[in-house]
């Protein structure tokens, strides 16, 4: 028998960890070739883990919901034939570690209060003569000889007498500086936690659901942007009538050429790329105080999942795609996230993100920064609307298509005019929409 050790594989260039989220097989399993083992979460994208080997499963060295390193062993299968291969998981060795912080914590906390409960000697450094009434007082209320030494006595020669060092405690003596300082490094995270988890009321009626895991991701990254950029946002109307009309123009022989549907997602992703590649300094992220201004251009697409969630897939390059294959990419992305297809390099890299509330029949939103990026746009519905058409004979009222975007920027790093700027020219690229273009 020998016992192959079953890692973690590496999911992608950008992916350090992932989550167990179940094990598909229980100690004593049978496992074939191939099979999967364990399912695996890396940020939004929910993978399996397959055997490479033959055999039986004799060991499990993570449980559901741990967070493990990529290339870490989470599992031991026993096989035929073979040399062994010993496991070394460093799962107890982190255990040992958070047992150490706590017990260190414990020490210095003990260790203030023998300061504090420490004899009290008769005479302090300075002179002070202190009677064994007050001493007595002093050692049994926990009275130090530095607060002794801080009270101003009113017996002779400003001596401490017991009316003195009782009003001190009567006053309430503050606590020793040692105690309070280890008593904050215990208490302080404790009690963020009981402010966070404030309760709120429920009757009999009321329905309480617990929040998916994805779910909880999404609440924590978003909460996250909302205290990390300061963002402001800038709106603008867009004329997309050309659009609207060469799309219901050409959909159909682009159909039947490419195999593929043409929506508007990918002609204005298209148009926001070709933006970005005019301002790069939206096309950036935020180290600390570091600036790094991105090479490629991905666009993430914010995508709508089944289960109500959002994922976002990311189109690497997409200032070098023409608008055929911003399409394929646009369709094949969304297509599998709906299916929970994606790979998790494929939400990965992204450098500016697109969300599409027109989806929804939103207007338009303000949708919250995609961190560690500075900007996110929000495409609204487009509808038609009464509009003032200026022709050189005079304005006149005729009905157009149009849509709202909204802007997204932190404005640590994107002031308003480049902010603003920056729609003003994708407004621009789509009302000079050519209508007698090829595709």
């Amino acid at each position: 028998m020998a016992r192959f050790e079953l890692k973690l594989p590496k999911m992608g260039e950008s992916v350090a960890e992932a989550t167990i989220t179940s094990w598909l097989k229980e100690v004593g399993d049978t496992i074939e070739l191939d099979e999967a083992v364990v399912e695996i979460a890396t940020d939004k994208v929910d993978s399996e883990v397959p055997s490479e080997v033959e055999g039986t499963l004799v060991e499990i060295l993570y449980e559901k919901d741990d967070v493990v390193p990529v290339g870490e062993i989470i599992a031991i299968i026993e096989t035929e034939g073979g040399e062994a291969t010993v496991a070394t998981p460093e799962k107890k060795e982190i255990q040992k570690e958070d047992n150490t912080n706590v017990s260190e914590v414990e020490k210095t906390i003990e260790k203030a209060v023998e300061v504090v409960a420490a004899p009290i000697s008769k005479t302090s450094d300075s002179g002070k003569f202190y009677s064994p009434l007050v001493r007595n007082i002093a050692q049994k209320e926990g009275v130090s000889m530095d607060e002794l030494e801080a009270i101003s006595g009113s017996g002779k020669d400003g001596r401490v007498t017991k009316e003195d060092i009782l009003s001190y405690l009567e006053n309430g003596k503050p606590v020793p500086k040692t105690i309070k300082a280890a008593q904050e490094k215990v208490l302080k995270p404790i009690q963020k936690e009981v402010q966070q988890a404030t309760p709120v009321a429920v009757n009999g009626e009321d329905e309480v659901l617990e929040m998916s895991r994805m779910g909880k991701l999404i609440s924590k990254h978003m909460v996250n942007s909302v205290q990390t950029a300061a963002h402001v946002q800038s709106f603008i109307e867009i004329d997309v009538t050309n659009i609207v009309k060469w799309r219901t123009k050409v959909k159909d022989a682009f159909f039947k050429r490419e195999g593929e549907k043409l929506t508007f997602t990918p002609i204005l992703m298209h148009a926001v790329a070709a933006t970005l590649k005019k301002y790069p300094m939206i096309n950036i992220a935020i180290d600390g105080d570091t600036i790094i201004k991105k090479k490629n251009i991905n666009l993430g697409m914010a995508a709508a999942l089944p289960d109500g969630n959002l994922i976002v897939p990311v189109i690497k390059n997409a200032d070098q795609l023409n608008l055929v294959g911003m399409t394929k990419s646009v369709n094949d992305l969304a297509g599998r996230a709906r299916n929970n297809q994606l790979k998790p390099d494929e939400i990965q890299g992204g450098t500016y993100t697109v969300t599409n509330v027109g989806s929804f029949g939103s207007v338009m939103g303000t949708p919250i920064i995609n961190q560690p990026q500075v900007a996110i746009l929000a495409l609204g519905a487009i509808r038609k609307v009464p509009a003032v058409i200026e022709t050189p004979d005079g304005d006149f009222i005729g009905i157009r298509q149009k849509m709202f975007v909204s802007h997204s920027y932190d404005h640590r790093v994107v002031n308003g005019a480049l902010g603003g700027m920056f729609i003003k020219t994708l407004k621009e690229i789509l009302e000079s929409w050519d209508m007698n273009q090829d595709f």
